[in-house]
This record gives C-alpha cells, structure tokens and sequence, in this order.
C-alpha cells in the first residue's frame, strides 16, 4: 500500500481507492476532505491516469493553492494536473475559445463596481427613478438570472406583466449588450458564457469533454445552477465524477446556491458510489453534539452525525448581556484575561456575527482594551480607491473598448476634463454605436466639445502611448509610469494625513505584487495580471500568522477554524434574521440553522455563545428572545455564565429554566382557523411575485403550522416549503 494511504481513516481509504464511476463524498466540517480530495487525485496519478485527463475544481484560490501543493509533494507529475477554481478554470476556457461567442480574448472582467457603475448609466439613458430602481437591486436582480442562465429573453418572458421586472429586464438586455460591445464580462457571465460555448458548440464540448476524464469538485453544496450545468458538460459521457461537500454546510442559497445538487445527485448520476466522512479532526465532542443538536432539527438533510476521538472537552459558555455593549466587554474581557494568562493568544480568536452591523460593538469594547483586531469581509485591498484608479489604466489599456475603465480616469488626476465634457462624448459613443474609447480618438467631431476637444485628445494620445510602452515592459514597470506620468501620488502629498499615508502604502504594495507575479507567474502578460486580481476573493488574503482577533460574519469564517469562538447576538430576528423568518419559506431557516452549524464548528477547543436582553436594531431598542438553536442544544452541553454584576447562581437558574421551556416536546398544531386555501395537494401553485425565480411548482404537503399552514411545493429546481399566507402561495390555473 502507498505510503499516503496509511494516514487515512477507513471510509477515507475507500474514497481515495476509488476511480472509475461516480463518487459522492458527504465530508462533514473538519473531516479531512482536502487531504482525501488530494490522495484521490494521487492516487489517480499513480494508478497511470494521465494528469491532462484530471481537473479539481474548488471555490477559492487559497483552497486551490493548498490542494495543487499537496497534489506536488505526492507525486512529481502532480504539477500537471488542472487545479482552479470555477472562475479560473472557465477564464482559461473562455480566453482560448472566446471567438466563438463573437469576443476578443483581450476581455476584461468586471467586479461589482464596474458593474454597479455601467448599470447607473443605463438606468440614466432610460430615465428609470434610481430610488425604485437602485442600481444593487437591479444588479441583484440580474446575477440571480445569470445564475439561473436565463437570459435576458428569458427573464422578459418569465416576469411578463409585471411592471418594474419588466423595466429590469429591459435593463439586462442593455447591460448584456453594452458588456459585449466593450468585449467584457461580469464575475456571473464568466461561467454563463462558458456553459453557453459548452452547450452550444459540439466540437468544443466534447473537446473538453474528452480532456477532462476525471473531474473533481469541491465544495458541492454551493454549487448555484450554473455551475451545475457547468460540471454536468465537463463530466460528459465518462461520468468519472467525484464532488465532495455538506449539506450541512449549505449557506448560500442568498446568492444561488442549491443544496439539492449534492442532495439529488444519485438522480443525476444512478449507481453512484456513496461515502461519509463522520470522523471530525478538529473540534471537541461537545462542540460537535451542539452542533448535531441544532443541524439534527433540518428535515432536508443526509443522515450522518460527526464525531471525534479529540476528547469530550468543555461545555459551551453561554453568556447573557445586559446589551450590546455589555456583550462586547464579556467578550473583551475574556480574550484579555485568557491572553494575560499566558493560556492564549489574540490569534487564537474569532468572533463569529450574522450581519457586519454587529461589529460595530465589538470595537468599540477592544479599543480602550488595547486589543489587536481585524475585521475579515471589510474593502478588499483591490477595490480601494487608489488602487482601482491604478488597475482602470491598465485595463484600459488592455482592452480599449473597455468604457468603464475609460470613464473612472479620465479625469483622474484632474485634466480639466469635467463632467459636462464627459456627458457629451458619452452620448457621442451612444449616437454613434461606438465605444467611449474610440469617440476620445475623434474628440473634434464630439458636439459642444469646444476647447476641452484637445485635453480629450491629449488623454487618448496619452492611453496609445502608454499601450506601446506595456507590450514591452512588465506590469511593475508600467505601474510606476503611470504614477510617474500622472503624478497621481501627489495629490497625497500630505503625509501629516493618516489616510494619505495609507494610500501611498496601497499603491507601493500594488508595485510589490505585480513584481511578485512576474516572479511567480509563467504567463507573465499584462491580460494574466488582470485575470488574477479579478479573480481574488477574501479568504484568499486571510493572514493566519497575524497575532490579531478576527471578526467576521459567519459566511465568511467558512473554512476557516480556531481554538476558540464567539458566536454573538443568538437571538430572533438577528439570528434567524428577521428576514428569514417573515419569507414564509421554511427553506430560509434551514438555511440559517446550517449558518448556525457552520459558525459552531469554527471552533476547535472552547465555544462561547452570547445574547442580549436588549439589543439597539435600526436604531431603536428591540428585546428579542433568546435563539431558536440555542434552544434546540442540549442543556447538558451548556454552562450559563455570570453576566453583568448579578450572582452566577441566579443568572445561571434564570437561563436553565429559559432553555427548557425552548426545548420542550412539541405537540401537533390545530389547523389555522383564519385562512382559506384555494389549493390541495397535487395543484400547481407558485408564491409571491418576490419569489418568483422559483416558477410555478407542484404541491406535495399541506400541514398546519399555527396560524399558518405550511406548503412543500416540488418546483423544477427541487422542493421548497413556504408558508401559504406569508408566502403569497397561489394556485395556478392548468
């Protein structure tokens, strides 16, 4: 037996072992699923696969990274396997066979700004209201369907006869054909477009399809749609499919995600081999019971029940504040004391919330306690100012159509260039059919353009120049012309500014990072460069060395752990959030008590849960009732902790009785006596026009849920349940 194999559990090994045929592999929180993902895909590789034939796909550029080192310390040959994320992976795809969508492989990727931004214009040209229709609804609105891959035509048919979903689609139909003018794409055309080329063009399809023999993805159950189709394409005829991933840890429905991917795919894939990895390495046994208490209550699940040999460890801390800022100073105090102790450091923290609102507490308590924080999920080192104002040169000059590159710099630094001037070339560009980069070019023929005719001009002879000079030159170098040329950094000039100095600081990391990706990168081109920086995500500049506390949301402490977690505000309607709870759909707080599960098993050796008697939420004082899912862990597992000032016997008595009143049997629901249903069971129905991405469905159960009922409708994507009255279930006439 291979070395690698003798470090596996048994239900590991049978992963690993095998090859040919379908695999699902359930990997409960802190299995093991890298290092099995990994061996499988040496063990291929040893077996005499052929590594062009094998690609894994994961979420991020970090777990990418992680598995391709691993990947090359079994095997020699493992560098020249195909390890990337779903965005890299189709980026690579499309820049060779752009041309058939009627793109030019120069494109540039667009993140949420740029996006946000060209939609602005388009929603001014069109005259729509910006408070009815905000550019972030609209946005929202139109990754949903990219998501969905319904394209604009689609959209249009689908919300037919309903005024402002009508208006938007009009809107994505714009959006999508101004991207295509100015050869770019958003992050949600990435993949769209490559299932399109894929579904499309038979010859490219079974290209790839022929060079992909063995496909592995990671993180299954946040797989939206798209990328559903997209790996069904890529696994082909061969059907050598591995997915690993949890239902458990589902927490991204809000942005697409499915959880019926991994939960249907024996539908998809009949005969599938099935293995469970149970066996935690990470947390105590009580943290993993509390986390099994709470997911055990989700009837849309596997079976499966993780467990340890790391031993049974402490109970979970549950503390209950006065208020917000009382919840802060326990947290504060506890970090402090553990660190003054020598028994920690601030690294081995993390304070776990549902929304980054809740951060704003937590701050204000470590600041006069002098504890070194840093906040996960804040502005993300390539969308501040300064340093989108550097990359839109170089995007500029890397695709000429790009508008909004063009538009973000023109005046910036200051050319005199004013809006007004900008508003006329724009509505040149539009007249004209012609991209904002080309109308510079003719800046005289521009209307009313009058003398700021030749500092427009002055900008494009400046942007072919600077072009000329990148075809020769690395990134690094080009950066430093710009900010020589411009003279941008003057304009921080004041290094008296804390601010300014951390601006100047932006732009020489962004020098030290280009120069470390032509240091690293086989392709070292400028188009390479951007690809790249449009692909970071967050978790990929996670500093696990830095000797700070972390503070995050819950959705962004996935895949992550620490040897010790808050997880704060456990109370109704934050967590649930209010909205999950008014949606009327059941399927909302599964999903939260997924979230729930997730933020427990962050943590390796002690867990603390807090929540406030009074919390302040829109600004005004709320009491809110202790969480449903503390309520749902076993009393057993939790030791209430003293809170503000008051005797531990007292606080500790008062939360027991709190927690067993929660926990008590439930018992069957009357039928509610204020509604009248207008459909049974087998009628086809569909819910409120906000859900109406969801379709028309077939109900399946109607049970009594207090004064409601709730109803578990079939719909082509997979089974929703939703509260009839809350939820604006309707029947359908056949």
């Amino acid at each position: 037996m291979n070395e690698y194999l003798s470090g596996l559990n048994p239900a590991q090994t049978e992963a690993v072992l095998h090859i040919d045929g379908p695999l699902l592999i359930f990997a409960g929180a802190g299995s093991g699923k890298t290092r099995v993902l990994t061996y499988r895909v040496a063990h291929l590789l040893q077996q005499g696969i052929d590594p062009y034939h094998v690609i894994a796909i994961t979420f991020t550029n970090k777990a990418a990274k992680e598995m391709r080192e691993r990947i090359n310390a079994i095997t020699p040959i493992g560098e020249q396997v195909w390890v990337s994320t779903f965005h890299s992976a189709c980026t690579q795809i499309l820049r060779r066979e752009i041309h058939a969508l009627g793109f030019g492989r120069g494109f540039s990727i667009y993140d949420q700004q740029d996006s946000t931004r060209l939609l602005k214009d388009i929603l001014k040209e069109k005259r729509l209201d910006s408070e009815y229709y905000k550019p972030n609804y609209v946005a929202h609105i139109i990754s949903t369907q990219k998501n969905e891959l319904r394209t604009p035509l689609e959209y249009e048919q689908l919300v037919s006869g309903l005024f402002r979903e009508s208006n938007v689609a009009d809107v994505y139909a714009t959006y999508q054909e101004r991207l295509q003018l100015m050869n770019a794409m958003d992050f949600d055309d990435i993949i769209m477009k490559t299932v399109e080329l894929l579904q499309n063009n038979e010859k490219i399809r079974e290209k790839y399809q022929n060079r992909f023999r063995y496909v592995m993805v990671d993180e299954y159950q946040d797989t939206n749609h798209a990328q559903y189709k997209l790996v069904n394409l890529l696994a082909g005829y061969a059907s050598n499919l591995c997915v690993v991933g949890d239902d458990d840890q589902s927490i991204y429905g809000w942005r697409g995600a499915n959880v019926e991917n991994i939960l249907q795919f024996e539908r998809d894939y009949a005969g599938a081999k099935i293995v469970k990895l149970e066996e935690n390495y990470r947390s105590t046994q009580t943290i993993l019971d509390a986390a099994n208490d709470v997911i055990c209550n989700n009837e849309n699940r596997a079976d499966k029940r993780l467990w340890t040999e790391n031993g049974v460890g402490s109970r979970i801390r549950v503390y209950t504040a006065r208020d917000e800022k009382d919840e802060g100073s326990f947290i504060a105090r506890t970090i402090k004391e553990q660190v003054a102790n020598g028994e920690a450091e601030y690294k081995d923290f993390a304070i776990l919330y549902r929304t980054n609102a809740q951060s704003r507490a937590i701050e204000t308590a470590f600041s006069p306690a002098k504890i070194p924080y840093r906040i996960f999920g804040g502005v993300r080192f390539y969308e501040r100012m300064e340093v989108k104002d550097i990359l839109a040169y170089l995007k500029a000059i890397n695709n000429p159509a790009d508008d909004v590159a063009h538009l973000r710099i023109i005046n910036v630094p200051k050319r005199g260039i004013g809006n007004a001037s900008i508003e006329k070339v724009q509505k040149y560009a539009l007249e004209n059919n012609m991209t904002f980069s080309l109308a510079i070019e003719r800046a005289a023929d521009v209307p009313g353009l009058g003398r700021k005719a030749s500092a427009v001009a002055d900008f494009a002879r400046y942007m072919l120049e600077l072009s000329r000079f990148a075809d020769s030159h690395t990134v690094a170098a080009t950066i430093k012309k710009i900010l020589a040329d411009t003279r941008y950094m003057d304009q921080f000039a004041d290094d008296e500014i804390p601010e300014n100095q951390e601006r100047v600081a932006n732009l020489l990391e962004l020098i030290a990072n280009a120069n470390a990706f032509e240091l690293e990168s086989d392709d070292k081109s400028l188009g390479k460069y951007l690809e790249d920086v449009a692909l970071v995500t967050d978790v990929d500049n996670y500093d696990t060395a830095a000797n700070s506390v972390s503070l995050m949301t819950m959705h962004s402490a996935k895949g992550l752990e620490f040897n010790a977690v808050f997880v704060v505000g456990m109370e109704e309607n934050i967590f649930p959030s209010y909205r999950s709870l008014e949606s009327g759909d059941i399927t909302a707080i599964e999903e939260e008590r997924r979230l729930c599960y997730v933020g427990f098993t962050r943590a390796r050796q002690q867990l603390y849960v807090t929540h406030a008697e009074l919390r302040t939420q829109y600004d005004f004082p709320a009491r809110n009732a202790p969480s449903r899912f503390l309520g749902e862990v076993r009393l057993d597992r939790l030791t209430p902790v003293n809170t503000y000032g008051r005797p531990k016997e007292f606080r500790q008595s008062k939360a027991a009785t709190q927690m067993e009143r929660r926990v008590k049997p439930s018992i069957p629901l009357p039928a509610p006596k204020k509604i009248a249903l207008d459909f049974e069971v087998g009628d086809m129905v569909r819910p409120a026009k906000a859900m109406a991405r969801f379709g028309v469905g077939k109900v399946l159960e109607i049970r009594p849920a207090g004064a409601d009922y709730e109803v578990t409708i079939e719909f082509e994507s997979g089974k929703k349940k939703f509260m009839a009255k809350l939820g604006g279930v309707e029947k359908v006439d056949a």
